[in-house]
């Protein structure tokens, strides 16, 4: 059975993609037009503080946060500019995808089992309907659930509920958060570096990611 939702909310799912595409869109025009973010605002305050707490803590907070409604991009976009001088981006880039991997693994836990009544209630209270897994539509219900466009840890929630099997599970959604998360990554370190070479890099991989899910999105509707 696929997940429905009430008519008045038909759309909700399409607006955070439009809200990403329109971020990648304005942040490549701005680096095009030489906008540079003040170190003033952001190296002072936020990636000071950062840097303050370690790539230890950071990547704990990471790995926990998430699974309670923290969004991952708060996470992956300050990731690189604050530890890549220390770690190196693509160390960066390693240990933030292996962190993504536990905290699916946490947030499946936590809907299959501890949170598993009162989430039931919300998923039912927003108008959504816990889908049905079986060994057959497994990988559908998973590639569905998982480009609707719902908030994050939703996603991770509503298939724990549905027990979608956990391997399948966790390799399909780390597939499908992967170029999210690379891109976000490179995107935050080019831009807040002032690099419009690896914010550029940044955004070619977040707009493949966005006419990826779309492309899926097409296949699996008909």
């Amino acid at each position: 059975m696929i997940p429905t939702v009430e008519p008045a909310r038909k759309k909700l799912p399409l607006l955070p993609f439009g809200l990403g595409t329109v971020v990648v869109l304005a942040g490549g025009f701005l680096i095009l037009r030489g906008f540079h973010i003040s170190p003033g605002i952001i190296e002072d305050r936020i990636l000071l503080l950062v840097r303050g707490i370690g790539p230890g803590a950071f990547f704990v907070a990471m790995a926990l946060l998430p699974a309670v409604g923290i969004p991952l991009l708060a996470f992956t976009l300050v990731a690189g500019e604050a530890f890549a001088p220390q770690m190196g981006l693509s160390w960066v880039i390693a240990v933030s995808l292996t962190v993504v991997a536990f905290n699916l693994a946490l947030s499946y836990w936590l809907a299959h089992s501890v949170l598993r009544p009162l989430l039931s209630r919300i998923t039912e209270r927003f108008g959504y309907q816990i889908p049905r897994v079986t060994r057959e539509n497994a990988l559908s219900i998973i590639l569905l659930v998982r480009l609707t466009g719902a908030p994050y840890s939703f996603q991770c929630y509503l298939l724990g509920l549905a027990e979608a099997p956990f391997r399948l599970y966790l390799i399909v959604s780390w597939i499908c958060l992967l170029p999210w998360s690379v891109g976000a990554i490179v995107f935050g370190e080019g831009i807040l570096n002032g690099n419009f070479k690896t914010a550029a890099t940044g955004i070619a991989v977040l707009t493949g990611a966005v006419f990826l899910v779309r492309w899926f999105r097409r296949k699996l509707a008909s």
